[in-house]
């Protein structure tokens, strides 16, 4: 790891800070958090390091103890998550991580070349749950006076295939999710013509929401859920067919694939490979959401992991964010894994009680990552799921 007396590892260096410092060195390990925008903006800083001609090397884990052994060779960049010892961080516990990668990617390229990628910055947004114009609506803007992207009534998903898209999206918990079969056996029933106008675009945005909502285990928030399924922005220069479909992609892959992830958000040509964990991952946490057991405490909507998911971390998260947003009667969820967890509330808690788990419960190898509203965590798997729970209902009210 670098030297350096004056590391720009504060969530809010200046752009400039931490491109100066990434361009200056002679290696820069980029560490990503392994969720979809993280992933989105170790792409942008990888890209922009390739076209400064900075050798790089970039990974991505869903826990700081997977970046590996610190290096006195070059400088190491956290994305997302907090790295003991890291040189730079990017965005840190707070705001958007791509958009904040985007910055000091902008600010790393050299004159005369072309700026980041708008589109992937875009994708990280949506990936961490945001509108694409809520953070930073002059990058929207741009990319639409490109034609980058464009606004059209439907449903946002990675291909044009309807089937495939609307039984692997994970925007959306509906009847037919992770079943392609069903979603194709609904799709019939539209009579939807071969080539889709905007009146069957609108019909087969009715009909996912009114599935989605009118469902008996749905909650409230479910039909405002749902909106991020609909109303897709097209990308017609993209790897995938819509905004909301890329995000969709770069967060499945990145925890169910991490180096898939890489792959992709570098650029390499691995949509087909992306694609393929996006319909795994997809179809394993619709299956759980729809078969796992739970139980409601006080605050709390416990859902117990089938054995599909129940020691990997990555599927555990979309599980949590899905019941959080379709079928949690209660502000925080906690899916419950073999030695893992993920958390997901409405508002806050969900990093505090992540942290608390692994404080009281990790041993050797505890750990944590995440923010108020979603975090995964490791903890000794022979600790009893009530003491779990009682830890997560009193530090996440």
């Amino acid at each position: 790891m670098s030297a350096r007396p004056d590391p720009t590892n504060a969530p809010d260096a200046p752009a400039s800070s931490v491109a100066a410092t990434l361009s200056d060195a002679s290696f820069v390990r980029v560490v990503c958090r392994a969720d979809g925008d993280a992933l989105a903006a170790g792409g942008l800083l990888a890209r922009a390091l390739r076209r400064a001609n900075v050798p790089f090397h970039v990974r991505a884990g869903a826990f700081a103890s997977e970046a590996g052994a610190p290096s006195d060779d070059g400088v190491l960049v956290a994305v997302g998550l907090d790295v003991p010892g890291a040189d730079a961080t990017v965005a840190l516990g707070d705001g958007t991580t791509s958009l904040r990668a985007h910055e000091v990617a902008e600010a790393l390229t050299p004159e005369g070349e072309s700026g980041p990628d708008p589109v992937l910055a875009l994708a990280g947004v949506v990936a961490a749950g945001e509108h694409p114009g809520a953070a930073d609506g002059s990058l929207l803007s741009v990319a639409e006076e490109t034609g980058a992207v464009g606004r059209r009534p439907g449903v946002a998903a990675p291909v044009s295939d309807l089937a495939d898209g609307l039984a692997h999206t994970t925007l959306a918990h509906a009847s037919f999710s992770g079943d392609r079969e069903a979603a194709t056996a609904v799709l019939a029933e539209l009579d939807l013509p071969a080539e889709l106008d905007a009146a069957a675009h609108r019909t087969l945005a009715s009909l996912v929401a009114l599935d989605v909502a009118g469902d008996d285990d749905a909650t409230e928030r479910a039909a405002e859920a749902v909106e991020r399924a609909l109303h897709p922005y097209t990308t017609p220069d993209a790897p995938f067919t819509t905004l909301g479909g890329y995000a969709d992609v770069l967060d499945a892959v990145a925890r169910e694939r991490p180096g898939t992830g890489v792959a992709l958000a570098l650029g390499h040509d691995a949509r087909v490979p992306a694609l393929e964990a996006w319909r795994d991952h997809a179809a394993a946490a619709h299956r759980t959401l729809r078969e796992a057991h739970t139980g409601r405490y006080e605050g709390v909507h416990v859902v117990r992991a089938t054995d599909e998911v129940a020691e990997h971390v990555g599927r555990l998260a979309t599980v949590a964010r899905l019941a959080r947003d379709f079928r949690a009667p209660e502000p925080t969820t906690l899916v419950v894994g073999r030695g893992v967890a993920a958390l997901a509330a409405v508002e806050r808690g969900a990093a505090d009680a992540a942290s608390t788990l692994a404080e009281e419960f990790g041993g050797q190898d505890g750990a944590w990552t995440g923010d108020a509203t979603r975090a995964v965590v490791r903890f000794d798997a022979d600790t009893e799921e009530a003491d779990i729970i009682a830890a997560v209902r009193e530090a996440s009210t």
